[in-house]
């Protein structure tokens, strides 16, 4: 079996996560700031943008990846890998300095949350039922 409904959100996701890194980069560049964020709240943002990701976007897709060589229906899986692009792509309007209580950083986090505990779960179910 293929896994080709993971790996159709795990490409663009992958792009996301190099272009949050280029622009961590391009004010490390800018800054001459080589490691931590040098102070610079700018740098902070985009750290923890890109930080966040990779922190939370593996684990999903690893559980997708699992849920569908387990066999879950395909509409199951483009609904998590909805809910977690969507997620991560609000998440990144919400990081800021000076506002965590952004709305769109709830909403993206609760939607990373979601698409976690569902595919966690799913899996779980699979696997209880055997």
């Amino acid at each position: 079996m293929i896994p080709d409904i993971t790996a159709l959100y795990a490409a663009p996701l992958a792009l996301l996560m190099v272009a949050l890194s280029t622009h961590v980069t391009m004010l490390r560049a800018k800054t001459k700031v080589s490691l931590l964020d040098g102070g610079n709240p700018r740098l902070t943002e985009r750290i923890r943008r890109h930080g966040n990701f990779v922190e939370n976007v593996p684990m999903v897709l690893l559980l997708m990846l699992i849920a569908e060589m387990l066999g879950s229906s395909g509409a199951w899986l483009h609904a998590v890998g909805g809910i977690l692009a969507a997620g991560r792509l609000i998440h990144i309007f919400g990081i800021s300095y000076d506002k965590a209580d952004a709305m769109p950083r709830i909403v993206g986090g609760g939607m990373t949350s979601l698409a976690t505990l569902l595919a966690a779960g799913n899996i779980l179910a699979r696997v209880m039922a055997g």
